[in-house]
């Protein structure tokens, strides 16, 4: 009888998350059809990314915006990335170049050079997205900037990305379906913790009244997600995930350059505020348990009760999730849920046995 209880506690927990989550899940938002047209900053910051912004600039410079600049960061790359953005600047008034060079790079890499670009935009509105990102839409800009009003200074999107064949593709998408669905719900819930820097937008008097990136400047990764724990609240933040406004990014294409990513991003989110870090390990470590106890209890107890509770654990998730995985566009992994969950919580124990030898101190 002890064991019913642990597991049907375990489970409980478990559902809850998934139950504040539908926030998100259940949430609506009305589309806009007319956009604000007040001038925007659009900010890259790449190293070593040529192929990517001759890829991906244009369809920025095709954004359906009357008003806007595109910032270029040359981050000290060393590949052809700086003669690529010089040919855009020629052939495009819009286009700002910050060239960060060798002998700046060590004073904080990507928020350093992040930084240069900001005081370099002309304009309050900034957003931002990565070299290897590309908007869903000639809209994005103008809904994501729109999004800014007097009392938002900072918007939270949605970085989806490409689909491909393959288990590793799905498993990518599959993650970050379930972090865009804790972020925005935690959001919706008046506790916004984290968002990514492929599709995020905000005021420039936020970043400089909060003393910009200086309180995690020493931390490789995190421009994105640790500014946004560290300023976001309640009354200043907004979200959209309609799908025009999506960025769509093109995905690591092996294990190990996945794994590398992941890496950056879990030391980041060591930083984060303590109920944050809590309350994401509490949700990580339900889901472990709940993995370990569930073909456990079948053993121990009546294996009636034992599949009860995980079927309905299963309902509740994929209720939650599916609903979640229709808003952002990715139904198709809906049947492989069950899969993807044990793979990710498997990846996720590796890397953080991998961080706990060794911190990474790069971002790219």
């Amino acid at each position: 009888m002890v064991l019913l209880y642990v597991f049907g506690s375990i489970t409980l927990l478990n559902i809850l998350f998934y139950l504040a989550f539908a926030k998100f899940s259940f949430h609506k938002i009305s589309a806009k059809t007319v956009y604000e047209n007040s001038p925007v900053s659009v900010l890259i910051c790449a190293k070593n990314e040529a192929e990517n912004l001759k890829k991906n600039i244009p369809s920025i410079l095709s954004q359906n915006h009357p008003n806007f600049e595109l910032i270029l960061i040359n981050d000290a790359s060393s590949d052809e990335t700086l003669d690529i953005m010089e040919e855009f600047k020629e052939l495009d008034s819009r286009v700002q170049i910050v060239n960060v060079v060798n002998n700046e790079t060590f004073w904080g890499s990507k928020k350093y050079a992040l930084t240069l670009g900001i005081k370099k935009a002309k304009h309050k509105k900034l957003v931002f997205t990565d070299a290897d990102c590309a908007p869903s839409s000639n809209k994005w800009l103008s809904i994501i900037s729109s999004e800014i009003l007097e009392s938002k200074e900072l918007v939270l999107g949605y970085g989806a990305y490409k689909k491909e064949k393959g288990f590793l593709n799905a498993l990518i998408r599959f993650e970050t379906l379930m972090t865009a669905t804790q972020y925005f719900s935690y959001a919706l819930n008046g506790t916004p913790y984290m968002g990514v820097g492929r599709n995020l937008a905000y005021t420039s008097t936020l970043f400089f009244e909060n003393k910009g990136f200086i309180n995690h400047i020493k931390i490789a990764s995190g421009d994105d997600d640790l500014f946004v724990n560290e300023v976001a609240t309640k009354k200043n933040t907004a979200i959209n995930y309609q799908e025009d406004a999506f960025t769509i990014s093109t995905p690591k294409n092996t294990w190990s350059s996945w794994i590398t990513q992941k890496r950056r991003h879990v030391s980041a989110a060591s930083h984060y505020k303590k109920t944050h870090k809590f309350i994401l390990g509490l949700f990580y470590i339900s889901n472990v348990l709940f993995w370990v106890a569930a073909p456990l209890s079948f053993f121990f107890i009546a294996w009636e009760f034992a599949l009860a509770i995980i079927v309905i654990r299963f309902i509740i998730q994929s209720i939650v999730l599916g609903k979640a995985a229709y808003k952002l566009k990715e139904q198709n992994l809906i049947p492989f849920f069950i899969f993807l969950e044990i793979f990710l919580i498997v990846g996720q124990i590796v890397i953080f046995i991998s961080n706990s030898a060794s911190k990474p101190t790069q971002w790219k």
